[in-house]
């Protein structure tokens, strides 16, 4: 009888360390998950900025700069007629912000120039210091940073995660 309660706290203990293997890797694939899609929203604005080349030499998409605004669609653009560089610009990044906030929890992004883009803890404090490279033949390093809550469980507070994807065009 003896043999049988310990046999049976044993399988116990190692069903709780299995569950507890099997809420981890719920855990580190749903954050996996988050950070795919971070990678493809921020790849997706960067072939929107490639389409709109005049947009980016304009400094359209540059959100510390000339006050772009990504809270605004820009209506004509969804038309046959179109619009101009800046318009697309600034639809663009309303469509996209549209999309970083739907599809990450406490979604948070910027497209910035920034000669160090792996900095800033959220949208609001994102750590863009606009800076143009001292060559005036090379282009400034375009930046886009997407922050998102990975883990609402956190006792600490929100863990924010941040992706950062910077090219030269």
């Amino acid at each position: 009888m003896l043999e049988v309660l310990v046999a049976i706290l044993v399988i116990a203990v190692g069903l709780l360390g299995m569950a507890g293997l099997q809420m981890q890797s719920l855990r580190q694939g749903h954050s996996a998950y988050y950070r795919s899609v971070a990678t493809q929203l921020a790849y997706d604005m960067g072939d929107r900025m490639r389409g709109n080349l005049n947009g980016v030499l304009a400094n359209s998409y540059n959100r510390t700069g000339l006050g772009t605004d990504y809270a605004t669609a820009i209506a004509a653009c969804t038309t046959t007629a179109g619009c101009v560089a800046a318009d697309l610009a600034k639809n663009d990044a309303y469509e996209w912000q549209q999309m970083v906030q739907t599809l990450l929890p406490g979604g948070e992004a910027i497209i910035c120039i920034d000669s160090t883009p792996n900095d800033g803890t959220s949208g609001a404090v994102h750590g863009c210091d606009g800076a143009t490279p001292p060559n005036p033949n090379e282009r400034p390093l375009h930046a886009i940073k997407i922050w998102w809550t990975d883990d609402r469980s956190d006792a600490a507070g929100p863990n924010k995660k941040r992706f950062t994807y910077s090219f030269r065009l």
